[in-house]
């Protein structure tokens, strides 16, 4: 679990140099490059639709890790709208919460439980 946390913090901090660099440079319009490129059907574009994918299949896992509560989708919506930034600190503070069990980080608390026993 431990090599786990040390890539989760390390995806944060490169992630988050990166676009601090990115938006110094290019600033924060994102959308319209983001979709513009999908649009064009480029390979830049396959990419960005492959990634967008990727982010609405992290916010379902959120929201349904998290029971699809009012907390679930609020943060299933910043998983999608914050990728890998918000996933890398999400997982990181919850495998702290959990005490290193894999099967409730991945499953949430509610599903990894049964008959009272956490597995």
């Amino acid at each position: 679990m431990n090599n786990f946390r040390v890539l989760l913090a390390t995806t944060f901090v490169v992630l988050s140099a990166y676009t601090v660099a990115v938006i110094s440079d290019h600033g924060i319009n994102l959308v319209p490059i983001f979709f513009g490129e999908i649009v064009e059907m480029t390979w830049s574009g396959q990419f960005n639709l492959d990634f967008m994918f990727f982010l609405i299949l992290s916010a379902t896992w959120v929201s349904w890790r998290e029971g699809f509560s009012v907390r679930g989708f609020f943060l299933g919506t910043l998983a999608f709208f914050g990728g890998a930034l918000f996933l890398s600190v999400y997982l990181l503070v919850e495998s702290f919460k959990v005490k290193g069990n894999i099967q409730v980080l991945l499953l949430g608390r509610q599903r990894a439980t049964q008959n009272g026993k956490t597995f």
